[in-house]
């Protein structure tokens, strides 16, 4: 993984915790990915929550430099809100659809963490 990668999503991390989200983490997927080197996941306690950092998240990646390939106007109520930012997607999910999803088993994050 780039250096830049890895200090972009240390920062969003910070970011993500300050802004009340849980069980942080970043995933170094470069080894097993060709579309992106690092997921990072985040735990939201509510619709409201997760549209509450969404929004504000915007600013946090224009001002790292980083672009997005797939901004939507509003966040799905679905729980789970993908911001896809090329070398790292961000994930922001409800504690249900994390737990069930289980990104970090998937992508071996036992392994990979950063």
């Amino acid at each position: 993984m780039k250096d830049i990668t890895k200090l972009n999503a240390d920062k969003l991390k910070d970011f993500l915790s300050d802004h009340k989200c849980e069980d942080i983490v970043a995933i170094d997927v470069s080894g097993e990915c060709t579309w992106t080197e690092c997921f990072v996941i985040a735990t939201v306690s509510s619709v409201g929550h997760l549209r509450g950092v969404v929004h504000q998240i915007w600013d946090e990646i224009k001002e790292l430099g980083m672009t997005v390939s797939n901004r939507h106007k509003s966040p799905d109520t679905s729980g789970w809100e993908l911001i896809d930012c090329g070398d790292i997607v961000i994930n922001l999910m409800s504690s249900e659809l994390r737990e069930f999803y289980n990104l970090e088993k998937l992508w071996k994050a036992q392994e990979n963490l950063i």
